[in-house]
C-alpha cells in the first residue's frame, strides 16, 4: 500500500510538471520520453544504462536475447535516418526492449514472476523518467524565479575560506588536463551510478527479488526533492552570478580572482535561462551517495566511489558551478535522505528516523543561516565556519553510527558448538 501511494503521488507529480511545462511552450517529460519512440533521443548511453538496469531481472539468455534486440532495432533506425537525412542517434532499441517486457510480462507471466519483470522495468524506466523530470523542473525553476540569491551565499561563503574562488584559481593553474578530466567525471556520474546499481542487484536474476536498498532508490528521491528546494532557495552559482558566463546579468567579473563580500546583500535579477539548481549541490549529494553504496564492494569499487566523490567536489568547485555552502547542504541532505530509506528498508528503524528528523532539523537551519546570517557570517567567518562543519559532521557522525549498528544487526550469527552427547556405556 505505501509503494502503491508512492506510485499514485509521483505519477501526478510527473503529470503536473507536463502541464505546467506545456504553459511555457515546451514538451514536458511525458511528451519527451514518448516521442523518444521513434525519434532520435536526446541520451542514447542513458536508456541503454536503463536497459541494463532492467535486465538485473532477466537470465542469462534472456540478456542477449533482449540486448540483441535493442541493437538490431537500432540499426533499423539508424538506416532510415540516414536515408531521410534526419537526426542520428541511438538509444530507441532499449526503449523498446523495455515496453516489450512489459507487454510480455503482461501476456506470458502471471504472479511473482510478471511482478519481478514489471518491477525490472520500472526500475529502468525510472532512470530515465528522472532525467526527464530533472530537465523540466529546471525548466520551471528559470521561467518562475527571475530573482536569484547567489548575492546572500557569496558573502556566507567566507565562514569556509571562499572554497569556489580558491578551487577556480587552481584549476586554472593546472591546466587543461586537469578541466578536462574533471569535466568528464562532472557528466558522466550517471554511468558510475548505473556500475554501482549493477553490482548492488547482480543477484536478483537468481534470488527473485531485489535487496531492501539499493542505490537507485537513493537517487531518484534526491532528483524528486532536489529540485523542489530549487524553488525555495533560487542560485545560479559563482560562474554566472560573478563570472564570465553570466553575460549582462552577472553582477561583475569577480569570480574566481574576487570574493564577494556584501555589508547588505539583496536578491538580483537574472535571465530566464540558467536554472536556478545550486542549493543545495545534488552532484555533491548523487557523489556522496555513490561513496556510501561503494564501501560495501570490492577494493575497486570502494576506490571508484572514493574517486568520484573527490572529484565532482572538486569539479563543482572549480567550475564555478557551486558555493561552498552548497556542497555542505549537499552532504546533509542526502544523509537524511539515506537515514530515511534505511530506517524504511529494517523495519522503520527508530535511531534511523531520529537521525533523519535530526538531518532535517540540520539542513533546515543551514539554510535560514545562510539567508538571514549572511553578513554575520562573513564579518566572523572562523565562528560560523567552525559552526558549519560540526552542524555537518554531527550528522555524519550519527549516520556513521547507526550505519554500523545495521551492519552488525546484518552479520549471520555464529554457529554455535554442538554439544558432544554422552558416550554409552559399554555393555559387558
Amino acid at each position: 500500500m505505501l509503494w502503491g501511494a508512492a506510485a499514485v503521488i509521483a505519477l501526478g507529480f510527473v503529470i503536473g510538471l507536463e502541464v505546467t511545462a506545456r504553459r511555457y511552450g515546451v514538451p514536458g517529460p511525458l511528451t519527451q520520453q514518448a516521442r523518444e519512440l521513434i525519434f532520435a533521443p536526446a541520451s542514447g548511453p542513458l536508456l541503454y544504462a536503463a536497459m541494463a538496469l532492467m535486465m538485473v531481472v532477466l537470465t542469462k539468455r534472456e540478456r542477449y536475447v533482449a540486448l540483441g534486440a535493442a541493437v538490431a532495432i537500432d540499426l533499423a533506425f539508424w538506416a532510415v535516418r540516414w536515408a531521410l537525412g534526419a537526426q542520428m542517434n541511438f538509444g530507441n532499441g532499449a526503449l523498446w526492449v523495455m515496453v516489450g517486457v512489459t507487454v510480455f510480462a503482461f501476456t506470458r507471466r502471471a504472479g511473482p514472476e510478471r511482478l519481478l519483470l514489471l518491477k525490472g522495468v520500472g526500475l529502468g524506466l525510472l532512470l530515465v523518467a528522472g532525467r526527464k523530470t530533472g530537465d523540466a523542473w529546471l525548466l520551471i525553476t528559470s521561467k518562475t524565479k527571475p530573482t536569484v540569491l547567489d548575492p546572500y551565499l557569496a558573502t556566507a561563503d567566507h565562514a569556509l575560506g571562499n572554497p569556489s574562488w580558491v578551487a577556480g584559481r587552481v584549476l586554472e593553474a593546472v591546466g587543461p588536463v586537469g578541466s578536462h578530466v574533471l569535466d568528464w567525471v562532472y557528466v558522466q556520474l550517471a554511468v558510475a551510478a548505473v556500475v554501482i546499481s549493477l553490482y548492488q542487484l547482480r543477484n536478483v536474476s537468481a534470488a527473485r527479488r531485489f535487496p531492501r536498498h539499493h542505490l537507485v532508490r537513493t537517487f531518484l528521491l534526491i532528483g524528486l526533492l532536489g529540485p523542489g528546494i530549487y524553488m525555495l532557495f533560487p542560485v545560479v552559482g559563482p560562474v554566472f552570478a560573478y563570472g564570465v558566463d553570466g553575460g549582462i546579468w552577472a553582477a561583475g567579473q569577480l569570480w574566481p580572482d574576487t570574493p564577494v563580500k556584501l555589508t547588505a546583500p539583496q536578491p538580483i535579477m537574472f535571465d530566464q535561462i540558467t536554472p536556478r539548481n545550486c542549493m543545495p549541490s545534488l552532484h555533491t549529494a548523487w557523489a556522496t551517495a555513490l561513496f556510501l553504496h561503494s564501501r560495501q564492494g570490492p577494493r575497486w569499487l570502494r576506490f571508484a566511489g572514493t574517486f568520484w566523490l573527490v572529484a565532482t567536489l572538486c569539479a563543482t568547485l572549480g567550475f564555478g558551478y557551486h558555493y561552498g555552502v552548497d556542497l555542505v547542504s549537499g552532504v546533509v541532505f542526502v544523509l537524511t535522505i539515506e537515514a530515511f530509506l534505511r530506517a524504511q528498508a529494517h523495519g522503520w528503524d527508530r535511531p534511523a528516523l531520529r537521525l533523519a528528523a535530526y538531518g532535517a532539523v540540520v539542513f533546515t537551519g543551514l539554510l535560514f543561516m545562510y539567508r538571514f546570517r549572511a553578513v554575520a557570517m562573513s564579518q566572523y567567518p572562523a565562528l560560523f565556519g567552525l559552526l558549519i562543519l560540526t552542524a555537518m559532521g554531527s550528522v555524519i557522525y550519527g549516520y556513521v553510527r547507526v550505519g554500523k549498528r545495521w551492519e552488525s544487526a546484518t552479520l549471520p550469527a555464529q554457529r554455535r558448538p554442538v554439544a558432544s552427547q554422552p558416550k554409552a556405556a559399554a555393555v559387558p
